[in-house]
């Protein structure tokens, strides 16, 4: 019985999981939740609602900062509810579509990104309109640092035709994590935050450069096989 359903579970992963190879530390527990959700999204319910219902988190996510502003600072709390409802739209809309075998593969991959970049904006503006003075550009570089991270992320599956959303053991579920508890840092011990973004555009900033020049390498051996052909 539970190697039939250990089998079953793994051939729905195998059809949600097309084109998309994943290294991240939570890969495994996300197999998990995403097959189990998977299988249980009613039917009407489609793929573009669930990119909108993951759109609707990180508006959940930016109100916290704007809340925690003006009102409380306890508010960043709602925050980690919108990480999750984002994770939860952003995570099943592709899936669902494989599952239902109904994928629009190049509109999915075209909405999702545009939908991560303003993600990744409204974060930002958040965290911008929470602090003050010159933190404030901290805002500012984590979008930079995100946005370099996407382009190179869309770079390699050019040069490379395989999909990938992780820089090694690091991807956006992990991000989501972090930010939530950077979040939860700050309503215990305020100000934290500045230093939590200074450190998160830091690590960012490495990734990038590391993830850069790898991808670089990769395509420079890509122009000499071509060259020799």
């Amino acid at each position: 019985m539970n190697l039939t359903k250990s089998r079953n579970s793994e051939a729905v992963f195998d059809a949600i999981s097309k084109d998309r190879h994943r290294t991240n530390i939570l890969r495994k527990y996300e197999q998990k939740a995403l097959v189990f959700l998977v299988q249980r999204i009613p039917s009407f319910i489609s793929s573009d609602m669930l990119t909108g219902i993951g759109f609707i988190g990180s508006l959940i996510t930016v109100f916290s900062f704007i809340l925690a502003t003006y009102l409380d600072r306890n508010f960043l709390l709602l925050g980690i509810l919108g990480f999750f409802v984002n994770w939860f739209g952003d995570s099943m809309d592709g899936r669902v579509a494989y599952y239902r075998n109904t994928p629009r593969k190049w509109y999915g991959f075209s909405l999702d990104i545009t939908v991560d970049w303003l993600t990744t904006i409204l974060i930002g503006y958040g965290y911008m309109v929470y602090t003050d003075g010159i933190w404030e550009m901290l805002g500012f570089v984590f979008v930079v640092m995100y946005g370099w991270a996407m382009i190179t992320t869309l770079l390699r599956y050019k040069v490379t035709g395989k999909y990938t959303i992780d820089s090694g053991l690091f991807g956006p579920t992990e991000a989501r994590v972090i930010i939530s508890g950077i979040l939860v840092a700050e309503v215990l011990f305020e100000g934290s935050i500045v230093y939590s973004a200074l450190a998160a555009c830091v690590i960012l900033f490495i990734i990038n450069i590391v993830d850069t020049r790898k991808l670089v390498s990769v395509a420079n051996d890509r122009d000499l096989a071509e060259k020799q052909k």
